[in-house]
């Protein structure tokens, strides 16, 4: 199964870098990773471009203007750029763990999209990763209790491998509250049938969940990779609420209606 890993950023390199850095470290490597660049500035095209000289695997980059938090439309550039049949989405400061694309793999299904969850980390901890490089993607079991029992990790559940959950991964199957972008993977040709994601979310909130309403809408459901597929968040600053109300709004009127289809997506670039 051809796979590409879609990585989302903003002028953070030195997050962008671990993230990377923490797929180059995967059981599986076979796979492509496109970056979309919301608008950053030159500091993060030269970590790409470093970063492209050490990978085991392709990397490609595609940006566009700063006009403000535009990750929809981003993200959907980054869909045209893809190349595999299946596609796995996660942030630029969301590291994954050593099984993070070989469990997406393995619990890839047609007629489904996977959701996974995260783990948020500590201001603290975030600087040392960042500045100290402490292999956070493989850490030992000991290593996060002790992380964990100083409040550097908000939970451990999403951590702990479970095989008792396979039973009940189907059991939420048009559940779409919390699925986000940061831990999601679905086929390509489903991302296409509902014209990606819609660009008229802009500035922060929601975008991710127009696209999970649409595709539950289109017959595509929701199977949960919880503690299979776990990213650890490095913290940083709340993002601006600013757009959240008018971006309720769209959601709300998008779960009223039968439109699968956004307006402004995958169809429309480059017209």
């Amino acid at each position: 199964m051809k796979t590409t890993v879609i990585v989302t950023t903003y002028n953070r390199p030195d997050a962008l870098a671990s993230v990377v850095q923490g797929f180059f470290l995967q059981k599986d490597l076979d796979f492509d990773l496109v970056i979309a660049d919301d608008g950053s500035d030159r500091h993060t095209r030269d970590v790409i471009s470093q970063l492209k000289l050490d990978a085991p695997f392709e990397i490609s980059h595609v940006w566009h203007e700063d006009l403000g938090f535009r990750a929809a439309a981003i993200r959907n550039k980054a869909i045209r750029a893809s190349r595999g049949e299946y596609l796995i989405f996660t942030d630029g400061d969301c590291i994954p763990r050593t099984s993070f694309v070989s469990n997406h793999k393995k619990l890839a299904e047609h007629g489904y999209f996977l959701a996974g969850n995260r783990v948020l980390l500590s201001r603290t901890l975030t600087q040392k990763i960042l500045t100290h490089d402490v292999g956070i993607g493989q850490w030992h079991s000991w290593t996060i209790l002790k992380y964990y029992f100083v409040r550097d990790i908000n939970r451990l559940m999403p951590l702990i491998s479970s095989t008792w959950l396979t039973p009940f991964r189907k059991s939420s199957p048009s559940r779409w509250e919390g699925v986000k972008t940061c831990n999601f993977s679905a086929w390509r040709s489903d991302l296409f049938k509902v014209n990606g994601f819609e660009e008229q979310y802009e500035g922060w909130g929601l975008e991710d969940s127009d696209l999970v309403v649409r595709l539950l809408k289109n017959g595509v459901k929701h199977k949960n990779a919880r503690q299979a597929t776990p990213t650890l968040h490095l913290w940083h600053t709340e993002n601006d609420r600013g757009s959240l109300e008018r971006n309720q709004e769209r959601l709300r009127a998008i779960m009223s209606s039968d439109r699968i289809k956004a307006n402004i997506g995958l169809e429309q670039i480059g017209l």
